[in-house]
């Protein structure tokens, strides 16, 4: 068993596995360690699906451009989960509370600390691993594979294997950008461009700005995975305004939304000329025709629509 500050010193994702699968007990060992991960109010709101089956590692590979998944001695789905947690609620007759953002939130974290403490056990066993954020780009077929029910939403995958490379430890931006103390501070132009050299190793053209704005800057990864991960997130129970079973409905119609503001704009895009909310209803209009939908702005857009006949309903 390493040193933990040997580990955290020389840690670096692996993504070339020797097949070779985890020696006895380790699999226990590092499912201990995700279970024995804190929680928020022990709620435990996680799940890690373990891929076993090889045509299904070959197709997740597939849909996250990620090899290694398929070669890794074991491949673990880490899922944001209050489906069971609901579920216990309702067993003994509870009703269950309308907090989707904060379910998210809460789920997200226990997810994260579950599958961190798995990794840092396995990296403690010698092994080597390597996270897997590329599940987003695939988040609906994913979750079509993995049969993940309403409340449940993939947040990355994991990698656990026999290394068969040995890469360098990546380089971090300097303790102060990280570490605060008592107060946020801004920073000033020199932080920031010292941030870029300190990072520029791991680039291959030198500027690491070229890396982040492909994650991030507009038409970048991140805008590209928002879209679907709003909607799905939206239809798995996560967003306050929209009902998942409405969502659904809506999914049938070839109408996809995460918000409520991308509703408003999926009905201008049908063709409605209009939109109007009055307290406790919505009217939608279209000449000569008008839909009208009751309750909470979300639901009652959504009902508005759903009451118009699928022929009317423009193709996106």
């Amino acid at each position: 068993m390493k040193d933990l500050l040997e580990l955290y010193q020389t840690r670096a994702s692996v993504r070339k596995f020797k097949p070779e699968p985890l020696r006895e007990g380790d699999l226990d060992k590092i499912l201990l360690a995700a279970q024995r991960a804190p929680t928020d109010a022990t709620a435990q709101m996680y799940t890690l699906v373990r891929i076993t089956d090889p045509a299904l590692r070959g197709s997740l590979a597939h849909l996250t451009s990620n090899a290694h998944i398929a070669t890794a001695a074991e491949f673990f789905l880490i899922l944001a989960d209050v489906h069971r947690l609901r579920q216990m609620v309702k067993y003994r007759g509870g009703e269950w509370g309308h907090w989707p953002r904060t379910a998210a939130h809460f789920a997200i974290g226990d997810a994260v600390l579950a599958g961190s403490a798995l990794a840092t056990m396995a990296e403690g066993l010698g092994y080597g691993i390597c996270w897997i954020g590329g599940v987003l780009n695939a988040i609906n077929p994913i979750s079509q594979l993995c049969s993940l029910p309403e409340g449940v939403f993939p947040v990355a995958g994991l990698c656990v294997g026999v290394p068969d490379e040995a890469p360098r430890p990546r380089p971090r931006l300097r303790r102060e950008l990280v570490v605060h103390e008592n107060h946020y501070r801004e920073y000033g132009p020199e932080e920031l461009e010292a941030a870029y050299t300190d990072m520029r190793p791991i680039t291959r053209s030198g500027d690491w700005y070229k890396v982040l704005s492909r994650y991030f800057a507009e038409g970048g990864t991140m805008e590209h995975r928002e879209g679907p991960y709003q909607a799905y997130a939206a239809k798995a129970g996560f967003d306050p305004d929209l009902p998942e079973e409405l969502l659904v409905k809506l999914g049938d119609k070839g109408i996809q939304a995460g918000s409520l503001g991308q509703l408003i704009e999926q009905t201008l895009a049908q063709g409605f000329r209009s939109v109007q909310f009055q307290p406790g209803l919505v009217w939608i209009e279209k000449e000569p025709e008008a839909y009208r939908g009751d309750g909470k702005p979300g639901e009652a857009l959504a009902q508005a629509l759903l009451q118009a006949p699928k022929e009317r309903i423009i193709p996106q």
